[in-house]
């Protein structure tokens, strides 16, 4: 069994080295020749996704880069002092690939994908191996607390399964929201959102006066006409941080432009990632078609796709100071926010899809999110910091947390539910989840959440 896992962690390391843009093309090539396409299209196509997410992962960390030290000012401006440090997404990562049980976790989500696929229980292909450091962090954490390897493995079940089935409920939305067709998000950090976000958004369609509010890029556009366009939102958002941040007037509209520049560019790379995938698209519908009656399979993604999406940016934007406010107003909150304002985009792009680019509900919803990012990150501070230090980091700065890892609600309460009383409240949450999924796929039926998906294409005109 060493043997194996050894083999298995030398062949894993080998593909995590050689990093996504290497191994997409070879992946997706591979997937294209299987779906029936010849060599040279099959190898056009995995390339030019690759060009595609390369451009938006750039633009995107352009967005980091200069959004990053903005957001970061206002927190020094504002003056927080608050005791768990918010070290972002890539230090919990770190802490979570050097955790023991990182062969055993890995080969068990691939599997449980794997016979979720062939057993008909999800239609995601998650092909995102670099981004199951959400469910590793999960396990190592909990084996950390209980130092028990099966409540590790049965968090980390639980916790695959739950992402594969969201990924699978809101891939209508990917594909009429977001304009990119067979495509699903089996992305922790963006899927853990909609715990909050689906209950609130089918209570605010509840609500008579509030149900008729609908406010969406186009309406901005629309009634703000020059000052509508997304060049400009960006440029005008932009110079708001700069100022907030308290930067000289150079500096202000430099972020300005730089903020523009993600709004323009970010589309344009999409379309092409978008041009890559479609044949990919076709040809997977043509060969489910005539090997599974018609079913129809979704390549599993990094939600990096989506965050680009003007409405996105345009949220994340008013959401940097919203959630900076909520870490000084909110009582018992202990989290400083830091490195990871950055990235407020993959809590929040789900939120904008499944309220219909609806921009009032998902600036409501967003900030009741991030409130639950920072309680979670608040509640989990020590366990995190033992988490990581055992593991062989260190830190000058006391406690840690970040916007990721058991700061995600969907983590948390996974978490203490397998170290607190798991013999009680993992049968709880099997419970629930089987009456979501019942609801959703035999009460509502997936042909509703599409007809209420589609709603969105509208935007795309």
């Amino acid at each position: 069994m060493d043997a194996f896992l050894n083999g298995f962690m030398t062949v894993f390391n080998a593909i995590m080295n050689a990093g996504v843009y290497v191994m997409l093309p070879i992946i997706i090539t591979l997937l294209s020749l299987l779906f029936g396409l010849k060599l040279s299209k099959a190898f056009k196509a995995g390339v030019t996704i690759a060009i595609g997410f390369a451009g938006i992962n750039l633009v995107v960390q352009l967005m980091k880069d200069q959004l990053g030290p903005a957001a970061k000012a206002m927190v020094d401006t504002v003056g927080i002092q608050l005791d768990v440090l918010d070290v972002g997404w890539s230090a919990l990562a770190s802490a979570a690939w050097a955790s023991t049980l990182v062969p055993v976790i890995v080969l068990e989500v691939i599997a449980i994908n794997i016979v979720m696929v062939v057993l008909k229980l999800t239609d995601t292909m998650d092909i995102d191996i670099w981004n199951y450091h959400s469910m590793l962090t999960c396990g190592g954490l909990i084996f950390f607390v209980t130092g028990n390897p099966a409540y590790a493995l049965i968090g980390v079940a639980i916790m695959s399964i739950i992402t594969f089935k969201f990924a699978d409920w809101t891939q209508p939305f990917v594909s009429h929201y977001f304009g990119i067709p067979g495509v699903s998000l089996p992305h922790v950090p963006a899927q853990s959102s909609l715990i909050i976000a689906a209950p609130l958004n089918w209570l605010f369609d509840k609500i008579p006066g509030l149900n008729k509010i609908d406010i969406d890029m186009s309406g901005v556009r629309k009634y703000l006409g020059f000052f509508g366009e997304p060049w400009m939102l960006g440029l005008i958002l932009g110079c708001v941080i700069g100022a907030l941040a308290g930067y000289d007037p150079g500096k202000i509209f430099t972020l300005g432009i730089y903020m523009s520049a993600v709004m323009v560019l970010i589309p344009r790379m999409t379309q092409i990632f978008v041009e890559g995938l479609m044949p990919v698209s076709e040809a997977a519908g043509e060969w489910c078609q005539k090997h599974f009656n018609g079913r129809e399979l979704h390549i599993g993604l990094d939600a990096a796709v989506i965050v680009g999406d003007e409405s996105v940016i345009t949220l994340t934007l008013l959401m940097t100071p919203i959630t900076i406010l909520l870490a000084v107003i909110l009582p018992g909150n202990r989290m400083l926010p830091f490195a990871d304002l950055a990235v407020i985009t993959f809590r929040i792009c789900l939120i904008l899809a499944i309220c219909r680019g609806n921009m009032f509900r998902s600036l409501i919803i967003g900030t009741v999110v991030m409130a639950s990012v920072l309680y979670c990150g608040t509640w989990s501070a020590e366990a995190m910091t033992g988490f990581a230090t055992a593991t062989g980091l260190s830190f000058d700065s006391g406690l840690i947390g970040s916007f990721c890892g058991p700061s995600l609600l969907m983590s948390y309460i996974i978490f203490k539910a397998c170290t607190t009383n798991p013999v009680v409240i993992i049968p709880i949450i099997l419970v629930v989840l089987a009456a979501v999924w019942y609801i959703v796929e035999k009460k509502v039926g997936m042909k509703k959440v599409e007809e209420y998906a589609a709603a969105c294409d509208d935007m795309l005109e």
